[in-house]
C-alpha cells in the first residue's frame, strides 16, 4: 500500500500530467476503435430506420417499419431457425472435442507431438480449401462418404442437395475445422494446472475421473467462457464454407444469417435490409455475452 501510495502523483499538476500520459497511451487505440468500431455500428444503426432507396426513388425515414418487416417475413425465421440449430450442434460438439483432444494430447503418451499435430491440423487450412476438400467428400456416387456407406449396401446421397442433410453437412466441416483450435486453448490451460493437484488427489485416493471432475474441469472454466463465447461468434460470423458448399440451398435449408445479411447487401442491394439485419445480430451476441458473463461468473476459479 505505501509503494502504491509513494507511485502516486504528489501535486495537482502531475496528476494532469499523469493523466495526461494516459489518454495520450488510449488515444490511438481509441481512433482505430472509433473509426472501425463505433462509427461503423451507429453508421448501421442509423440505416437501419431508412428504406431501401433506388436511383428513382431515395430512401426515406422509416422508424421501425423495416424491423416489422423484416420480423413478418417467412424466410427470417427460417435463416434465424438455420442458425440456431447450427449454433446448438456445432457450440457443444466443437467445445466437447477440443476438450476431449486436449486431455488426450496433454497425456503422457508416446507420439504426442503427432497427436497433436493431427489434431491442429485442420485448423491451419483455410475454410475455403477446407470446404473444397469437403466438397469432394460429399460428391454423390463419388465421395469418401458415399463409399463408406456403400459398404453397408446405402446408395449414393446428395448429402448438400437434400433439405435434411445439407446444414448437417456444413456442421460437420465446421466442427472439424474448429474443434483443433479450441484444444489449443484447452492444452494450454491443462499445462498450467500444477503438479502438485494431481499429486495431492492421488494422496487422498481420488481416481483420474474425480481427479478430473473435481480439479481440472473447475480450473478450466476461465477457459471454457472464452471459448464458448468465441465458439457462439464463429456460429454467426463464419460463412466462407457456404459459398463452396451450399450458397445456402437447396431452398434455404443451409442459410446462415451473416449468409444472408451478404445476399441482401450485394445480390439483392438492401442495404437497409442488411443493416436491420446486422443490428439485430449485434443486439444478440451483446445479450448472450452478457448473460454469459454473468451465468459464468460464480462457477469460474480464476488462479
Amino acid at each position: 500500500m505505501n509503494q502504491a501510495t509513494n507511485l502516486a502523483p504528489a501535486n495537482p499538476a502531475e496528476r494532469r500530467l499523469h493523466n495526461l500520459f494516459g489518454w495520450g497511451l488510449l488515444t490511438p487505440s481509441l481512433i482505430l476503435l472509433t473509426l472501425f468500431a463505433f462509427f461503423p455500428m451507429l453508421a448501421t444503426l442509423w440505416a437501419s430506420f431508412f428504406s431501401r432507396g433506388t436511383a428513382r426513388r431515395p430512401s426515406v425515414f422509416n422508424g421501425i417499419d423495416n424491423y416489422r418487416d423484416l420480423l413478418a417475413d417467412p424466410a427470417f425465421w427460417q435463416v434465424v431457425g438455420n442458425n440456431l440449430l447450427y449454433a446448438g450442434v456445432t457450440v457443444p460438439v466443437s467445445i466437447a472435442l477440443a476438450l476431449g483432444m486436449a486431455l488426450w494430447a496433454n497425456a503422457r503418451i508416446g507420439g504426442r507431438g503427432l497427436v497433436r499435430t493431427a489434431f491442429f491440423t485442420p485448423t491451419m487450412l483455410p475454410m475455403i480449401a477446407a470446404a473444397n476438400l469437403w466438397l469432394f467428400f460429399y460428391t454423390p456416387g463419388l465421395g469418401l462418404l458415399d463409399h463408406i456407406t456403400a459398404l453397408f449396401g446405402i446408395g449414393p446421397t446428395n448429402w448438400l442437395g437434400q433439405p435434411g442433410t445439407a446444414l448437417w453437412s456444413v456442421m460437420a466441416v465446421t466442427i472439424w475445422k474448429e474443434s483443433g483450435f479450441f484444444m489449443i486453448f484447452y492444452l494450454a490451460a491443462l499445462q498450467a494446472i500444477p503438479p502438485d493437484l494431481r499429486e495431492a488427489a492421488r494422496i487422498e485416493g481420488a481416481g483420474r475421473w474425480a481427479y478430473t471432475r473435481r480439479v481440472v474441469l473447475p480450473l478450466l472454466m476461465p477457459t471454457t467462457l472464452f471459448v464458448t463465447i468465441n465458439a457462439l461468434i464463429n456460429s454467426v460470423r463464419l460463412i466462407d464454407h457456404l459459398f463452396i458448399l451450399t450458397k445456402g440451398g437447396p431452398d434455404n435449408a443451409s442459410k446462415l444469417i451473416l449468409y444472408w445479411i451478404w445476399e441482401m447487401a450485394f445480390a439483392y442491394l438492401d442495404q437497409s435490409g442488411a443493416a436491420v439485419m446486422t443490428v439485430m445480430v449485434l443486439a444478440a451476441l451483446g445479450l448472450i455475452a452478457a448473460l454469459q458473463f454473468l451465468f459464468f461468473d460464480r462457477r469460474i476459479h480464476y488462479r
